[in-house]
């Protein structure tokens, strides 16, 4: 079993990403959803008319990202985020978000293993997602690091506010959108500033590129337009009317997604920021620190 089960890991990837590829092909040579109808017939939220929201309750189970909690605050999930099962989390992303049937499959089926649990018969809790460095990493861009805060399930809403407020760019209508830049800058002084306050941070290159890809999201899934985002990064609520931005026949599929990440990935850079230590208000004592206040160079 040592060596079946690596081998049949490295079989299955294959085949998803085959599976990706082709569903990348079909997408480039069929036409788009129309407008209005990127949500399939029959589904929440067909037409953005989405099902009541109601946010979380005490006891509910959520986790660090906003888009699944904003699925269970609106009761396509289990409205208490608990006893999910992994095929039913594939379908209801799908349906919800357009993520193509790979992607559906993949995200999932590696929360499985994460989790030591059955792709085809396992249930989860949405905050068993939050195991530290399997898929919640350090240095988010919506959370404080879970040294800080062991509960993740909440947005801390100044790091969702600096981040909504670097909005640079402007859609055909004037509307405010974030650009992939936008991203990477803040991502930069995100990782800056986590790496000098919090004492156990740690973020390897794979947990890099997951964070570049839970961003990513904003751009692709959300378009990037803050108005939205105010919505589901906040409140963790689809806004009336909302659809996913993504109109390809097939949905987001890896290989399209990627090169959103690596864009966000490659414009990252913490040597913009460095850590400058700030006096404390009050006399210092001998087991006292200084606080720990993270700028750019450009204001040094």
């Amino acid at each position: 079993m040592f060596l079946i089960t690596p081998l049949a890991r490295v079989a299955q990837d294959l085949f998803v990403f085959s599976w990706d590829f082709a569903l990348t092909f079909i997408n480039l040579i069929t036409p788009n959803r129309k407008v209005g109808h990127v949500t399939p017939a029959g589904q929440p939220g067909e037409g953005g008319k989405w099902p009541e929201y109601v946010p979380p309750k005490e006891g509910d189970s959520r986790c660090s990202c906003p888009a699944l909690n904003a699925m269970a605050n609106h009761g396509i999930l289990p409205h208490d985020g608990k006893n999910i099962t992994f095929k039913e989390l594939n379908t209801k992303i799908r349906a919800t978000y357009n993520f193509a049937p790979s992607f559906c499959y993949f995200v999932p089926n590696y929360a499985a293993n994460m989790l030591n649990r059955k792709y085809s018969n396992g249930t989860f809790d949405l905050a068993d997602l939050d195991l530290h460095n399997g898929i919640e990493h350090d240095a988010s861009l919506l959370r404080e690091d879970s040294h800080f805060v062991p509960d993740q399930g909440k947005p801390h809403i100044p790091f969702v506010k600096e981040l909504l407020s670097l909005a640079s760019g402007k859609d055909k209508d004037g509307n405010e959108l974030l650009t992939a830049k936008d991203l990477s800058e803040y991502s930069s002084k995100r990782r800056a500033e986590s790496r000098a306050k919090n004492p156990n941070f740690s973020l390897s290159t794979f947990h890099k590129m997951f964070g570049s890809s839970n961003s990513s999201t904003l751009l692709t899934i959300f378009g990037g337009r803050v108005k939205d985002l105010e919505s589901i990064l906040i409140d963790e609520r689809l806004p009336e009317g909302w659809e996913s931005r993504i109109r390809r026949r097939m949905g987001l599929t890896i290989a399209t997604f990627n090169f959103t990440v690596l864009k966000v990935e490659r414009g990252i850079d913490e040597s913009k920021y460095k850590v400058k230590d700030t006096p404390a208000e009050a006399p210092a004592t001998a087991t006292s620190e200084p606080p720990i206040t993270v700028v750019a160079q450009d204001q040094v």
